[in-house]
């Protein structure tokens, strides 16, 4: 399972994603979710993924043109005149790579391949914008209703997003909102794990303004993870009491 998350503020975007993929509790293996290309000064994108494993490398090599000579690779994200055409050149990619997958396994192959993922990224004397792209080669875009995506594992770590979120927010606290997120998500969900990869993306900035991968002895993580436990507790504590009565 994978849990992944992009979010638009105000200042730009910030992506966060888990690094785990299994195949059962015997079978645990890290491997990285996000990836990101950027030309300086002229374009910033990230790419999130979720989903078969196999699928989403496969797309992530055909967006880098890997299967060509190296004399005559072509990088596709960085040719795009605008993120929506950057948008549907992936989700063209991630239907066909599906297609294809299913074809070749047959009727075993119905719903294994699958996969989501998610676009951020910014082109000089454009906004910043947000995607999530489905299976099917079709996407949706962020909005100031709908700010955030997520992929993957969402259940657990959306009611913090909710409450928590503003436009305006500094990265700073964007990050900690997102890290509360994922501590809810990986306390409540084994297939969820450690490292998570962050990833910042400053408006006009078309370079990483910051990244960092938090590992399973990152001291602000750790804080925050136990902070979090105590707050719950508290809050639940400064509730008032339920009275029950007997009306018999």
């Amino acid at each position: 399972m994978t849990y992944c998350v992009g979010m638009v503020l105000d200042k730009g975007l910030v992506l966060m994603s888990d690094t785990r993929t299994n195949s059962g509790v015997d079978n645990i293996s890290t491997f990285r979710k996000l990836f990101q290309w950027s030309v300086p000064g002229e374009r910033m994108i990230a790419v999130m993924t979720a989903g078969n494993l196999a699928t989403t490398q496969a797309v992530i090599s055909q967006l880098e043109e890997r299967t060509k000579a190296p004399s005559e690779r072509d990088n596709t994200l960085l040719k795009g005149p605008t993120m929506f055409q950057v948008a549907t050149e992936i989700g063209r990619l991630l239907r066909t790579t599906i297609e294809t997958a299913q074809a070749v396994n047959g009727e075993s192959g119905k719903g294994r391949f699958t996969a989501t993922m998610i676009v951020a990224g910014q082109i000089a004397g454009m906004q910043p914008r947000l995607f999530m792209i489905y299976p099917e080669g079709n996407f949706i875009e962020a909005s100031w209703d709908t700010p955030f995506f997520q992929i993957g594992e969402t259940k657990y770590g959306r009611p913090i997003l909710i409450r928590g979120y503003d436009r305006g927010m500094s990265f700073e606290d964007a990050i900690k909102l997102l890290m509360v997120s994922f501590d809810s998500t990986l306390k409540a969900n084994l297939s969820v794990g450690l490292p998570l990869d962050l990833l910042v993306i400053g408006k006009d900035a078309f370079a990483a303004t910051h990244e960092h991968r938090v590992t399973a002895d990152d001291a602000y993580f750790d804080t925050i993870s136990s902070g979090w436990g105590d707050a719950l507790r508290a809050a639940f504590h400064s509730l008032p009491p339920y009275r029950m009565r007997d009306d018999a």
